[in-house]
């Protein structure tokens, strides 16, 4: 038995739900009432912004093509500059957001709003490489962080569940049975804004910055450049898509141009002493397929949730299809399917010790992509969609919690948060491009109504689709993850010799 030290002691209890994670978890609370809040009220806000329920998916896609492009930077500056400090950064300009989108006057300015609230997505891998810093030295460091990981991801889980369940009700107080008038709808979007600016508060006041690492080097800005515009370019090109039809050339010309960007950016990237991603750390045999499985869990995690809430409010007595769900039943289906986040969130570490964490992260894919798949025959009630979401929702909070953990044991020593983060980089594009894809597919097939008129929901073929792409990548993903091997994530023996001499400063 490895005998744990007083230093040692003061770093689990330093780590524990009495101290930097009892106050992170207040930060993932309000995080996930940003994730949950708003889906409840997409029809409602496509109606106020004068659009159609596909188009939603075009603000979405603004938001997670922001994400991406600022996720690496905020986790190299982290890894620099202190987690705490950028974890304040980026929630103030998220508390800006937020109030952006409560009182925007028009599309134009929602959709900037809406893509500026995106940086919360880079407070989970500052959080974790927080966790992991101040935790170091422990003997069973690795498995603390995915205990302490999976109290602040089921904090986002029950936010959600919270945000869901007030949507739902500002929803019932402020409007009719047809949603949420324009006119008071800005009165349910500043319930956000509020939690937003107190989460600013709690960082400033309350979150320490742990011991930090002397780490050489500075933010990539030539790498920023090029991966900025080869994300520009693709998502530009589904844009054009969008607006001429798939059928025209010169959009997939530039789609197919900033994919071919990504050759002069891994070619920068490799000769970069300190680059923006480090390409050799993420070709490591524990590090690649968790990055790929990140990519493709964006595809549902990211780009399911507008299509599933626009389904549900879908009125099948003018459709033929959906449900017809009020905002209220949505918030209670939304609420339901993070409950079952919470659960897989919760589960994840027990069964990753009970068996390995690269089996706990199969299973996890697995439930994802039986659930999705099931949406194919069963999609005609509210109790088959909820049972479909619950499945998915299992393996969707697994995921949540585990991969950025994962990335932190995998990544090497002044490289956690840039690890952390690119879970959440390769998750956001793969969620930008599957919301831009997802609303050509939903724009697209018969959208007329039963009596012949023009429509304002998505096409039944375009559903089928978003569920069919959302399933078969969860397949790719748990195959992707068998190649890991067997016991990677797992805790190092106490004697364990570190990746490079490093040395500790006070914050």
């Amino acid at each position: 038995m490895v005998a744990i030290t007083g230093e040692a002691r003061s770093g689990r209890a330093a780590i524990g739900a009495g101290g930097l994670v009892g106050f992170l978890v207040f930060v993932e609370l309000t995080s996930g009432v940003i994730q949950g809040y708003y889906t409840p009220l997409l029809t409602d806000i496509a109606r106020h912004l004068s659009i159609n329920d596909p188009d939603v998916n075009w603000f979405e896609a603004a938001g997670l093509l922001l994400s991406a492009l600022v996720l690496p930077a905020m986790a190299k500056l982290g890894d620099l500059h202190g987690y705490r400090r950028m974890l304040l950064v980026t929630a103030g300009i998220t508390a800006v957001a937020s109030w952006g989108i409560a009182f925007a006057p028009n599309f134009a300015v929602f959709v900037v709003a809406w893509a500026l609230q995106a940086f919360y997505v880079a407070w989970l891998p500052l959080e974790v490489a927080l966790i992991h810093a101040r935790g170091r030295g422990l003997p069973d460091a690795e498995s603390a962080t995915r205990r302490a990981t999976g109290f602040i991801v089921a904090a986002l889980q029950a936010g959600a569940i919270i945000g869901a369940l007030i949507s739902g009700q500002m929803a019932g107080l402020l409007g009719g049975t047809d949603g949420v008038p324009s006119d008071r709808l800005w009165i349910a979007l500043c319930v956000p804004a509020v939690a937003v600016t107190a989460v600013v508060v709690i960082i400033w006041r309350r979150v320490p910055e742990p011991p930090r690492q002397v780490v050489g080097g500075s933010l990539d800005s030539g790498g920023v450049v090029l991966l900025s515009l080869a994300l520009l370019l693709m998502s530009g090109g589904l844009t054009f898509m969008r607006l001429d039809g798939a059928g025209v050339w010169w959009p997939w010309l530039i789609v197919v141009a900033g994919v071919l960007m990504l050759l002069p950016f891994g070619w920068y990237e490799l000769r970069r002493p300190d680059p923006l991603i480090d390409l050799r750390v993420l070709a490591r045999p524990t590090m690649w397929p968790l990055q790929l499985t990140a990519l493709l869990f964006g595809v549902s995690v990211l780009g399911a949730q507008g299509p599933l809430s626009t389904f549900a409010r879908t009125d099948p007595a003018v459709y033929g299809y959906g449900l017809g769900a009020s905002d209220s039943v949505v918030s209670l289906l939304v609420g339901g399917y993070v409950i079952f986040c919470l659960v897989g969130a919760l589960l994840f570490p027990i069964v990753a010790r009970r068996t390995t964490p690269r089996l706990a992260l199969i299973l996890a894919t697995s439930f994802v992509a039986a659930g999705y798949l099931l949406f194919l025959p069963f999609h005609h009630s509210t109790a088959q969609l909820l049972t479909n979401m619950a499945i998915a929702g299992l393996g969707t909070g697994a995921l949540v919690a585990a991969l950025p953990s994962a990335a932190a044991a995998a990544a090497p020593t002044g490289r956690t948060a840039v690890a952390t983060g690119l879970t959440n980089t390769t998750k956001t594009i793969g969620g930008t491009f599957a919301s831009a894809t997802f609303a050509l597919a939903l724009t697209s097939g018969v959208r007329t109504t039963l009596q012949g008129g023009e429509g304002t929901a998505g096409s039944l073929s375009g559903y089928m689709t978003v569920w069919a792409v959302c399933g078969l990548t969860a397949v790719v993903a748990a195959l992707c993850l068998v190649v890991i091997p067997r016991l990677a994530f797992a805790d190092t023996p106490a004697t364990a010799v570190p990746d490079e001499p490093v040395k500790e400063i006070q914050a």
